[in-house]
């Protein structure tokens, strides 16, 4: 399971924010040992000088000159914490509040062996917890000729964690202003940083809708080689496409006049009008392919854009001249300002064979609608009959070249055909459906142009 979000945006924010928590908890757990230490250095002073006070009464043979022994604030106070001890040759000379070796080292005889050599005339911190709380003290070895004399001073740790309890709040209101300035600063960071990406989407969206023919080169150093390969490819690809309508069209221009020679030819060679019907179908197919080349736009592969009210409006009142004695009529719903990224002649061509399609099967009436669709991208045209239909299992083979579901008629089989394949050539696509009018409902889903084009409208 990969739990990094789909989006860069996502992913550089996740790990931003990750490594601020990260530096923050960090720097917070450095500083506050770094407090702890001074407070604690500050403290063990304190210890360390009471230490050094009672060494002064301890004589060279190992007994306590008890008139050098002063009892001063706080170690007077039994119920402060604060305490001292020394013991020498089995004696003890203690404050009113001694610290405990019993609960600082464990066996009563284990302190003798807790000093190694090195330790000894160093003083050794300890630290336990009694039933006044945790407790902390600083431990002094001293060698005498009488033997080892030990003398400890003790002071509660609460002398240590209230002062660092009352930095650290702060402290940590501090870092958090910190990390919400940061969250706040990455927001900006990447805003700003991925701004030539969706300034890059927007320009691809301009090159489909046919606005634009290239992606703009003034890009960030990063993007700027990936730019160069976007546009080359766009470049090949018009290029391509150009030579590939080239050649279909002087192909169907070298097909014309022979195909004009043998329908001449045909009429005492044909009596039952077979071979005429063919040579038509021929006839048909290379004007198909001679308009899709000529459908070719200027300036290498730029999508025009192309209102859609004006070619509905002519066409269905074509149509319906063509068609007149059938009596069927077309309600057309559309709004005004709705333009496709599709050349004219081809989306004549598109339309025009969805239109007459329903028109050979329509009842009395056909329907005529066009709305942006789920895809924004794109603009939904659907043209309802109130025909037959055609049922849901052959609708796949009405949309293959030459297909005719009903021999009655007199087309061809290459309306819907045409009409799906150019859908396609365009990004959009042609699917066939139930209408609610009882009939087919031919959808067609085409590109959507913001804008309209003067020239395409001609």
């Amino acid at each position: 399971m990969n739990l990094l979000p789909r989006s860069l945006y996502g992913r550089l924010l996740a790990t931003a924010l990750i490594a601020t928590l990260a530096a923050l908890a960090f720097a917070a757990f450095s500083i506050g040992a770094v407090l702890e230490r001074f407070v604690m250095r500050g403290l063990d002073d304190r210890l360390d000088a009471q230490i050094a006070v009672l060494a002064q009464a301890v004589r060279p043979d190992g007994g306590i000159d008890r008139r050098r022994l002063i009892l001063a604030a706080p170690y007077d106070d039994p119920r402060g914490g604060w305490g001292w001890r020394i013991d020498a040759a089995g004696r003890t000379t203690a404050s009113p509040a001694p610290p405990d070796l019993g609960a600082m080292l464990g066996p009563p005889n284990s302190f003798l062996d807790w000093h190694d050599r090195r330790d000894r005339n160093r003083a050794r911190a300890l630290d336990w917890r009694d039933h006044d709380g945790p407790r902390h003290a600083r431990s002094l070895m001293l060698a005498t000729p009488a033997g080892p004399v030990r003398i400890t001073a003790s002071a509660p740790r609460a002398i240590v964690d209230r002062p660092l309890r009352a930095a650290m709040m702060p402290l940590l209101g501090s870092l958090l202003l910190l990390g919400l300035a940061l969250a706040a600063a990455t927001l900006v960071q990447l805003r700003i940083g991925l701004r030539p990406l969706k300034a890059m989407r927007e320009s691809l969206t301009a090159i489909r809708a046919g606005k634009a023919a290239a992606l703009p080169e003034d890009q960030p150093s990063e993007l700027a080689p990936l730019v160069s390969e976007i546009n080359a490819l766009l470049a090949e690809n018009a290029a391509a496409l150009a030579n590939a309508r080239g050649h279909v069209a002087n192909l169907a221009h070298g097909l014309k006049t022979p195909l004009a020679t043998l329908a001449l030819a045909l009429p005492p060679h044909d009596p039952d009008g077979l071979l005429r019907e063919q040579v038509d179908r021929i006839d048909h197919a290379v004007r198909h392919h001679l308009g899709r080349a000529r459908a070719a736009t200027p300036g290498g592969g730029m999508r025009v854009a192309t209102a859609l009210a004006p070619v509905l409006a002519d066409l269905t009142d074509a149509l319906a001249r063509i068609h007149a004695e059938r009596g069927v009529t077309a309600n057309v719903e559309i709004a005004p300002d709705l333009s496709v990224a599709v050349d004219r002649q081809d989306l004549d061509e598109l339309i025009g064979n969805l239109l007459d399609n329903a028109w050979r099967w329509a009842a009395t009436r056909i329907t005529v609608t066009a709305a942006v669709g789920a895809d924004p991208r794109f603009i939904r045209l659907c043209i309802a009959d109130d025909g037959v239909g055609i049922a849901p299992e052959a609708r796949v083979a009405a949309l293959a070249a030459g297909q005719r579901l009903d021999e009655r008629g007199d087309g061809h089989g290459f309306g819907l055909s045409i009409a799906y394949e150019l859908a396609t050539l365009y990004g959009g696509t042609l699917t066939l459906e139930s209408a609610s009018l009882g009939g087919l409902a031919a959808a067609v889903d085409l590109p959507q142009s913001l804008r309209t084009s003067h020239s395409s409208d001609v």
